[in-house]
């Protein structure tokens, strides 16, 4: 991997408004715990985390929103300010951009998730329940990170309107069409994610049952990762040609 595009994209990265943005949002997790637990009386941390802080707030919601705003920053700025020719004219391999692209990526949304999840499940089980819940779904949700930051990342290569695309594949396709039609979850990030968060956290079934099976979820996290990342390297190689300069 290229060290230098690693640290200086990650710089680029570090210093938007978005990130801050986006660390903000992070704390919704953590803030709605707090209320529960001050508050909610009669609801058991299991119940909670199992039923909708993991499956509905941070799988759902704020794990893919991460990922498509870091995943599609790390490159698709590059196209939007012009930097991306004078990048693409040193003797490197596509994939020797796309790797410490998708990894910087990864690295920012693993981070941003991985700190509003353990905080979290910190608040949710301080003082009962099963913290393995928590630690599975985190688990789980930094694997489903890299499958949506290869996707994104392919995505700002293709398209300049990545940003609305993403948003109508986490919201319509992954938070609706796959809620309708079961075939469809074969296709869902979310899915894998949330079958990946059942085998991992040991949440009891009354309260958490994924709708697609684990050996299913791998076999497509696999392919979507590979495959987005392939398409995100040849995409960039058909930029150079001209397509898009």
């Amino acid at each position: 991997m290229n060290r230098v595009i690693f640290e200086i994209t990650l710089r680029q990265v570090l210093g938007r408004r978005r990130t801050i943005i986006m660390a903000l949002v992070a704390l919704v997790p953590v803030g709605l715990s707090l209320l529960v637990r001050w508050g909610g009386d009669g609801v058991h941390p299991d119940e909670w985390a199992a039923e909708f802080l993991y499956p509905v707030l941070i799988v759902g919601a704020l794990l893919p929103l991460a990922a498509l705003v870091f995943g599609t920053a790390v490159l698709g700025s590059d196209f939007d300010d012009g930097t991306a020719v004078y990048l693409l004219t040193k003797p490197l391999k596509r994939r020797e951009i796309i790797i410490p692209k998708l990894a910087v990526a990864w690295v920012v949304t693993a981070a941003t998730m991985a700190l509003s999840s353990v905080a979290a499940g910190v608040v949710t089980f301080a003082t009962e329940g099963d913290p393995q819940i928590a630690a599975g779904f985190t688990a789980a949700t930094l694997v489903g990170a890299l499958v949506y930051c290869a996707l994104f990342l392919a995505l700002s290569i293709i398209t300049g309107r990545a940003l609305i695309i993403g948003l109508a594949y986490v919201f319509v396709w992954e938070g609706v069409i796959t809620g309708l039609f079961a075939g469809t979850r074969n296709f869902s990030v979310r899915e894998y994610t949330l079958a990946l968060s059942e085998r991992l956290s040991g949440a009891p079934p009354d309260l958490f049952t994924a709708q697609l099976g684990e050996v299913a979820a791998i076999v497509g996290m696999a392919i979507a990762l590979v495959g987005a990342t392939w398409i995100a390297i040849r995409q960039l190689e058909v930029w150079e040609i001209g397509e898009r300069a």
